[in-house]
């Protein structure tokens, strides 16, 4: 009978797992399954994977097929590596002790991996953190010299302002004492005019009056 050993899709929606099953090839990909060989939950942390190797390994000398993804996880947890040594017929011992040492040296491996991952979000980190500093730092002098250029503007305005009050007073001041000035001036002027024009007694008069008592003397006589 064809079989063929892939993962199905199981959980809730955006929370799956996957179960490892065998499927006769003849059927639709959703029906039902012949064996159930495992699972992997890639939505924990660590992932959680279980397989059953030796039943995977019975399927595989059946002759089932596997999918690629199946393919791929089988890989990643030794399994293909275990059935390439059976079948090049070395005792179970061996065979478990292979296996054991490449399990041992994957999980190093992937624990590196792990690590790097790590360093590599922590340098992240730390350089997103140095570069927010400074721009924090950068944004902050930046708005402490737009404050002084702000408030120097502000005294160079107001400092304008009051010379040209200043400026504006003196020239009042100027213009005050000048029509003062002019207005004395014209005040003098006037005097003197008014000065010039009173009329002054002739002599000629003056000596009629006083010989005026003699002829009414002369004629009395």
């Amino acid at each position: 009978m064809p079989a063929t050993i892939r993962l199905t899709r199981m959980g809730r929606k955006k929370r799956p797992f996957y179960r490892l099953v065998v499927l006769d090839s003849r059927k639709r990909r959703d029906g039902a399954y012949l064996a159930n060989l495992g699972y992997y939950n890639p939505f924990r942390d660590p992932f959680e994977i279980e397989l059953h190797d030796d039943e995977i390994i019975s399927w595989m000398q059946k002759g089932a097929t596997i999918s690629e993804t199946a393919r791929s996880l089988l890989k990643g947890e030794g399994i293909l590596y275990k059935y390439s040594l059976i079948q090049q017929g070395m005792a179970p011992e061996e065979v478990e002790s292979k296996v054991a040492t490449w399990r041992d040296q994957a999980e190093s491996n992937r624990q590196k991996r792990l690590d790097a991952a790590d360093a590599r979000k922590a340098d992240a980190e730390r350089k997103a953190a140095e570069e927010a500093r400074v721009q924090a730092e950068a944004e902050a002098e930046a708005a402490a010299e737009a404050k002084a250029a702000e408030a120097k503007a502000a005294a160079e305005e107001k400092a304008a302002e009051e010379a040209k009050a200043a400026e504006e007073a003196k020239v009042a001041e100027e213009a005050k004492v000048a029509e003062e000035a002019a207005a004395a001036e014209a005040t003098e002027d006037v005097a003197e005019e008014a000065a010039a024009e009173e009329p002054v007694a002739e002599p000629a008069a003056e000596e009629e009056a006083a010989d005026a008592p003699a002829e009414d003397k002369d004629g009395s006589a």
